[in-house]
């Protein structure tokens, strides 16, 4: 008789072994404001290279070196050539789960947010990695491309529950040929979740994700929700916002109990070439004794700062200006991709 393989999929606070970033070129969407965005990469880079080792791929190894500068811990930084079409690591790297405490690293499809931008070359950097040989022996390599999947799409509580919103797994020239119950039962069964929470509402003008969780909802802890609360009635995403938040008030831990749910404020409308963009302070990454969070030179920042150190007591809250990355309609979280212990190498 075959015995029942035991899949877990690891919160972000959990330890890690680095982080995986992809740094943008001249013929990336960055074409025409790497003297903007080029900066925020760099700090962003030179935080985490202070607390855990950082992969960052790259076109050419001597740019992303001037770029970096001396003012880097340069014992924490591998630098891999590759090719890429844009920068957004969470959504092109591998997520990782353990299958009976082994590590594998699950290589889902990438297909630019359902085919709206090219990924020839994002959608093969996680295959390029593994035969580089960045990664442990430890971590088997599991190709899941006949899966469309995001990881800003998903967020784990570490204990079995998944949350996402159907806004995005439900969403054309992703996996439309499932239906909702089948997209549930076959994410459970990869993740090894018990169950997966779906939000019906939420979403951020300019967010070209389909509503990736990430820009809207973060769990904390397996007890804890951080999410953007919208109470202006005259913006634009107060109803649908305000629908998300009762959602989130109804959803039950596995316990049974309600969570603990930390509202982020709505952040400051910001505009480019006429458009609103998706400035969201729930794109904040979790790394080794810290969180970084994106700001977007307001007051708010330091009311996203207050509340999330309320989420994170033993952590170093670290604002980065992200006003350049949102201008191609992501933030922090969106640049990078955490790696748990035993990981990379």
């Amino acid at each position: 008789m075959e015995t029942e393989i035991k899949i877990r999929f690891p919160g972000e606070w959990e330890r890690q072994s680095g982080v995986q970033m992809t740094f943008p070129h001249e013929e990336s969407d960055w074409r025409d404001m790497l003297d903007e965005v080029v900066p925020c990469f760099v700090e962003i880079a030179g935080e985490i290279a202070k607390r855990e080792l950082l992969l960052i791929v790259c076109r050419s190894k001597e740019t992303v070196k001037k770029q970096l500068g001396e003012s880097v811990n340069w014992t924490n930084i591998r630098l891999v050539e590759l090719q890429s079409n844009d920068t957004w690591a969470r959504d092109h790297a591998a997520i990782t789960i353990f299958a009976d405490g082994e590590p594998c690293l699950l290589d889902f499809c990438f297909n630019g947010w359902g085919l709206k931008f090219p990924a020839n070359h994002d959608n093969r950097i996680t295959r390029g990695l593994v035969d580089l040989n960045l990664f442990s022996r430890a971590a088997n390599y599991q190709n899941m491309l006949h899966c469309v999947l995001e990881g800003g799409s998903i967020e784990s509580d570490n204990a079995g529950t998944i949350l996402t919103t159907e806004e995005c797994l439900l969403s054309d020239n992703r996996n439309e040929h499932l239906a909702k119950e089948e997209l549930d039962e076959y994410y459970k069964v990869v993740f090894g979740a018990k169950r997966i929470l779906w939000l019906q509402n939420g979403y951020l003008a300019g967010d070209d994700t389909d509503s990736h969780i990430d820009m809207l909802a973060r769990f904390c802890s397996s007890d804890t929700i951080a999410f953007v609360q919208c109470t202006d009635p005259s913006d634009e995403h107060f109803e649908e916002l305000q629908l998300m938040e009762e959602e989130l008030r109804n959803f039950e831990t596995a316990q049974g109990e309600a969570y603990n749910l930390i509202p982020l404020p709505m952040a400051d409308p910001v505009y480019f070439e006429g458009k609103r963009l998706p400035a969201t302070y729930a794109n904040f990454l979790i790394i080794n004794d810290a969180v970084l969070m994106p700001a977007y030179n307001s007051p708010k920042d330091e009311i996203a700062r207050r509340q999330l150190q309320h989420a994170f007591p033993d952590r170093e809250i670290v604002s980065i200006n992200c006003l350049p990355l949102i201008k191609q309609h992501g933030s922090l979280h969106c640049t990078t991709m955490q790696f748990p212990e035993g990981i990379l190498k």
